[in-house]
């Protein structure tokens, strides 16, 4: 190498601080625990069934678009190809879709302009926190524990989240009313709440209908936006309005995501925020401003193929996932009875009983951390979801989440066996 040419070099601390930070990693950590031992049974991954994946539907929802294009939109063929070929409007191709799903599944009124298609959710909360942190003042909250792509994007664009205590029935209001006076006495502004008001990741808790309404009513008083993450909602017995559906004063910024309800691979994803903007139009006009820069536009392919399961649905996302929706309910009454069966007289064992979602919550008298995964992994072939990742590692240490959506039946009991070996094996 000659003498006089510098090499660059680079150290973690020239880099941007999220790269170190543990939230960041444990987005890796399953995916390389699963990697080490792939012949343990994983009840942690929140994907949805694969039973009922055919790759015969990507061609029908695609060429159901393409006669949606043809005979709704009267395009050509020309038009049509170009469509699905060229980049696509910033703010995407099936807004309007995306808003008929939205009355049909959740009766909220959204106008298309105001809904702005993302390569998932994860782009969608990335550009509301990115719009919204305009100052070293600004702050977001969020409950403890929180889904744990909510605290990257809040990494990402360096926005400080505060925790807010959470229960049995969702978000903590009287703890939000104190942390808002908290923020306010240390001269901080509070930009939103993110909440997961149906079967949240990780807990599976939910909040009831007076819970709802009176979280609405806090926000408007003190003058926070809510986001809204609503990816488990149609997977439950009982389906309460959402916080968009209650919202009467344009509170709510409402996060969706066909990731489990329409299709994974697509990375399909929107934002709903029609929020009016002094001398700026709506929010979702700033966010495509974003995401212009960002991606650009979202897949229209990928669009595509989201659009036609809608089409050939009668845009109810709920009556295309009534298959999945009834295996979600078996594996968790199924898993609740096999926890009840093979732990429920371990002294210091609990967990909650969440009636729709992928998640179930486990509390046991001892610690659980990533070294208790290795070896769940190794020694008794299960993997869980450590639930001190939820809590930035503050919290959680006694908490294990199991997810209940990818395993058939007899996986399941297996997988319980294997975890209540674990479990009796580390009690006193």
């Amino acid at each position: 190498m000659d003498s006089n040419v510098l090499s660059t070099q680079l150290s973690m601390e020239t880099l941007h601080g999220s790269l170190t930070d543990p939230a960041i990693a444990s987005m890796n950590l399953l995916n390389e625990v699963t990697d080490r031992y792939p012949d343990a049974i994983s009840m942690a991954a929140g994907r949805p069934y694969e039973e009922f994946f055919d790759v015969r539907l990507v061609h029908d929802y695609i060429e159901a678009f393409c006669d949606h294009l043809r005979h709704d939109r009267k395009l050509d063929e020309a038009a049509v190809t170009r469509t699905l070929f060229q980049y696509g409007t910033t703010k995407g191709v099936i807004t309007d879709l995306v808003a008929r799903n939205l009355a049909e599944d959740e009766n909220i009124d959204a106008a298309p302009e105001s809904v702005v298609v993302t390569v998932g959710f994860q782009e969608g909360i990335f550009l509301v926190l990115r719009a919204l942190r305009a100052g070293e003042r600004d702050i977001l909250l969020a409950p403890a524990p929180t889904y744990v792509g909510l605290t990257g994007a809040a990494l990402l664009t360096d926005t400080p989240v505060w925790p807010v205590r959470s229960t049995d029935n969702g978000i903590d209001l009287d703890d939000l009313v104190h942390q808002l006076k908290r923020a306010r006495d240390q001269g901080m502004r509070v930009r939103a709440c993110y909440v997961t008001p149906n079967f949240a990741n990780p807990t599976g808790t939910s909040m009831d209908l007076p819970a709802r309404h009176r979280l609405l009513e806090v926000a408007a008083a003190h003058g926070i936006l809510l986001l809204e993450d609503n990816a488990y909602g149609l997977f439950g017995q009982d389906r309460l309005p959402t916080l968009k559906a209650l919202d009467r004063s344009a509170t709510v910024v409402y996060l969706g995501s066909f990731a489990k309800s329409g299709m994974p691979g697509a990375r399909v994803g929107y934002v709903v925020a029609d929020q009016h903007i002094d001398e700026g139009g709506l929010l979702a006009d700033q966010l495509s401003k974003l995401k212009g820069m960002l991606t650009v536009n979202t897949s229209p392919i990928a669009q595509a193929v989201i659009a036609g399961k809608l089409l050939l649905n009668d845009f109810s996302l709920a009556k295309a996932n009534a298959r999945e929706t009834a295996v979600y309910q078996r594996n968790l009454r199924l898993t609740l009875g096999e926890l009840d069966s093979r732990l429920g007289a371990c002294p210091g064992v609990t967990w909650n009983a969440p009636t729709g979602g992928f998640f179930i919550t486990v509390t046991v008298p001892f610690v659980v951390d990533d070294a208790l995964l290795e070896r769940a992994a190794r020694d008794h072939g299960v993997l869980f979801t450590p639930m001190h990742h939820f809590y930035g590692g503050k919290g959680g240490f006694n908490q294990i989440r199991l997810s209940i959506s990818l395993l058939t039946p007899e996986l399941i009991v297996e997988g319980v066996s294997r975890l209540a070996e674990l479990v009796n094996a580390r009690l006193p």
